[in-house]
């Protein structure tokens, strides 16, 4: 090997870090896969009424976290195979990859950052919309469609009505919400529920993106010196 004394210690830290890098694409992977086929948001995205789709702004993020995992499944391998075989130029387009997957890290988070609230808000007037047409005493075309809609929403979050439900809704929600729901003292609102379920996700979204941004920083000084230490060996010219 070309590399000896601290230059050497760098390089099997490399290995560890980009080892743990590739670990963590993995289970970042599947975590967005287990995000996109949680039966909680599934069952709600998949709702149309008056032949508009429920919002999916929730999944622009979850598919950007699949194309993460994978990309860092794939650039993880690539350090692991460079910092063995002491090769600048993986080690160089591993640094290159690691920058970009970086700067996309950053854009996504602030891009969540500014849509933090717009997830659970397009879900929620997607539900008061079928709110006022179930409750409409007119009898509206769409009115069955509305009560499929409530349903659906009331059986996958447990939840019954706005949390402040006029005197309409409060004569009709035997009808609206499952029969277990209402026994309870008080039932939930759907608007916090909403609001309840996408904020946990988010943070577990967030939480993820910090622990790779932080072995990524590590990586990169790593790469560095590595690099450095190989071109100044005594067998390298």
């Amino acid at each position: 090997m070309a590399v000896a004394g601290c230059t050497k210690c760098i390089k099997y830290m490399l290995f560890f870090f980009n080892f743990i890098f590739w670990l963590a694409g993995g289970v970042i992977l599947g975590v967005a896969l287990w995000l996109r086929h949680d039966s909680q948001t599934s069952n709600l995205l998949i709702l149309q009424f008056e032949g508009q789709q429920a919002p999916s702004t929730f999944y622009i993020s979850v598919y950007i976290l699949i194309a993460v995992g994978a990309v860092m499944m794939l650039v993880g391998f690539l350090g692991c195979y460079g910092a063995i075989q002491e090769s600048q130029c993986l080690l160089g387009t591993f640094f290159f990859f690691l920058v970009i997957l970086f700067a996309c890290e950053v854009a996504a988070a602030i891009w969540g950052f500014m849509n933090r609230d717009t997830m659970s808000k397009e879900l929620i007037n997607f539900y008061d919309a079928a709110y006022i047409k179930a409750v409409d005493v007119t009898g509206s075309p769409s009115k069955d469609a509305a009560i499929g809609v409530l349903g659906a929403f009331h059986t996958t979050l447990n939840c019954c009505g706005k949390g402040d439900d006029t005197l309409l809704f409060m004569q009709v929600r035997s009808t609206l919400c499952p029969s277990g729901i209402l026994s309870a003292p008080k039932p939930k609102s759907c608007h916090s529920e909403l609001v309840a379920l996408f904020s946990e996700k988010l943070h577990l979204i967030g939480l993820a993106a910090l622990v790779v941004a932080v072995i990524m920083i590590f990586e990169m000084i790593f790469t560095m010196v590595l690099c450095c230490g190989i071109r100044n060996s005594p067998g390298v010219y």
